[in-house]
């Protein structure tokens, strides 16, 4: 395109591409718009100095322009005067002959004539090693995209959300831009930041006539494009005022959220959400897009920096290196899990199984407690996969679920529980609650009971009843957490880091 200059992932992938053709015989009279290895053409690339290693007479430097390669610049002659102006974070920009490499793990190095300083790194500069613990990166989040394991976090995160959305758009979503601002508590459990007005020293009137807050979910609103448009999703930010402090928890998030109209059972809807989840990890694992391959690429390289944190952090403490595993797992291993069918079970037989069988720690819970974080991963565990648990009790989820005695897919151990929603929670190794989802409550009369049950002022949600009023259908829907989502594909384990600027309760430094 024009104005926009060669990446150097783009440099290195084309003079690799050139070489491999020009040996082929069959290629010999091919011609390529990129310099190969060995022609005398100028090849410039910008970017910053990620490490810097400098002799007498020659210097080797790391060039990362943060598109997901390196480029080894090396300065010798009269470009090795230039290398006295480098230190790790200097943007510049060289140019110069790209060389077949004799260094492993690189095709080509660039040879270079001539380099400008585009921007020095002063005193100070906190990322200067190459492995840095998660405490002192996050104390540095606006800093922390320039190290390789954050760079190829917010690359695959990108790449996952362009999945979602071929997903849905192949299956006939629309993609609805749902609104952060809102009057209504989607959960319905208080944990709601409010807007406030802030003019200090002014009096004025509310700029809202009632008091407005920041979503906890787009659902609601969703569900009313649903009604019309029959399938929508959302991919948009929401925000929850919880204390905790949990690897699993943000104050500010994403939620990927999806509603289906004329799903009349619970059955189905699993089977919709388990497909989506299904195609789009295979498609990660196997697709050979250009996006596929650099995204696996990249979570082997977040699992390498993690090796080398943990290396480093053991060295720091005085540790001796631990062992090398019999059988060194690949970076996408754990995938393999969400490439099979799902485990399916109420959640009556789960806390049966988890009372029987569940050895780490006695089952115990008080009366409409719903299940531990602990006691999902060991679900995960046992079964070996993610892990659907359905029909919870109507006391532990919000308003809008359709009671299971509506639907006739409940199966017979849900119906002997008691009063139990057709609802579901979607669960994940190492991750515990992935998503979650139900069927809505259509009929008019049977909501309104429930907003009664639930002490919430009917008049604040007359607009969701209206969706009941005129032409409701049945329908369903879920929502996944964004951040947990990508850690788990990447195999991270906070979701403070794979988020560009994490906030969390006591924590909001950005």
């Amino acid at each position: 395109m024009s104005g926009l200059a060669p990446t150097v992932r783009g440099i290195v992938e084309a003079a690799a591409s050139s070489s491999s053709s020009s040996s082929s015989p069959a290629s010999s009279s091919s011609s390529s718009s990129s310099p190969s290895p060995s022609s005398d053409a100028t090849t410039s690339a910008s970017g910053w100095i990620r490490s810097l290693r400098s002799h007498k007479k020659v210097a080797f430097a790391e060039l990362d322009d943060g598109s997901g390669g390196t480029l080894q610049a090396v300065l010798k002659g009269p470009s090795r005067a230039l290398a006295d102006e480098l230190t790790p974070g200097t943007a510049v920009h060289l140019s110069g002959a790209l060389s077949p490499s004799k260094g492993a793990g690189q095709a080509v190095e660039l040879l270079v004539d001539a380099g400008t300083v585009l921007g020095p790194v002063s005193d100070g500069y906190p990322i200067q090693k190459k492995a840095l613990p998660a405490s002192v990166l996050r104390e540095n989040a606006h800093l922390r995209f320039r190290t390789g394991a954050m760079g190829a976090t917010v690359r695959v995160r990108d790449a996952l959300a362009r999945d979602w959305h071929d997903w849905f758009e192949a299956h006939e979503f629309v993609h609805v831009h749902t609104p952060i601002l809102t009057a209504n508590d989607c959960e319905g459990a208080g944990e709601v930041f409010t807007v406030a007005q802030s003019l200090p020293g002014v009096q004025k009137e509310p700029f809202f006539p009632r008091p407005v807050n920041l979503t906890v979910s787009g659902q609601l609103h969703l569900e009313a494009p649903t009604h019309a448009l029959g399938r929508t999703y959302t991919l948009s930010p929401a925000f929850r005022a919880e204390p905790s402090q949990t690897s699993r928890h943000l104050a500010e998030f994403y939620m990927l959220e999806a509603e289906v109209a004329f799903v009349d059972n619970l059955d189905s809807l699993l089977d919709i959400a388990e497909a989506s989840v299904r195609d789009t990890v295979s498609t990660l694992l196997h697709s050979d897009s250009r996006r596929a391959r650099r995204a696996r690429e990249d979570i082997g390289r977040i699992a390498a920096s993690k090796v080398a944190a943990e290396a480093e952090e053991r060295a720091s403490a005085g540790l001796p290196p631990l062992p090398p595993p019999c059988k060194e797992p690949t970076p996408l291993a754990h995938l393999e899990a969400a490439t099979t069918p799902f485990k399916r079970m109420t959640y009556a037989d789960a806390v049966v199984l988890l009372e029987t069988e569940h050895k780490e720690r006695p089952f115990e819970r008080a009366p409409g407690e719903g299940l531990a974080s602990e006691h999902e991963r060991w679900l995960c565990e046992h079964f070996g996969t993610p892990v659907f648990v359905t029909h919870y009790p109507v006391t532990q989820k919000p308003f809008y679920m359709l009671p299971s005695d509506a639907d006739a897919s409940t199966p017979s151990s849900a119906a002997a529980a008691g009063a139990t929603v057709a609802c579901f929670d979607l669960l994940f190794p190492g991750i515990g609650e992935m998503a979650g989802g139900s069927m809505r409550e259509h009929r008019l009369d049977a909501l309104r009971d429930s907003l009664a049950r639930h002490g919430l002022p009917e008049h604040e949600y007359q607009w969701y009843l209206d969706l009941r009023r005129f032409g409701s259908a049945p329908h369903g829907g879920w929502g996944m957490g964004w951040e947990r989502w990508v850690c788990w594909v990447t195999g991270q384990a906070n979701v403070r880091d794979v988020v560009a600027f994490p906030r969390w309760a006591g924590s909001c430094r950005f």
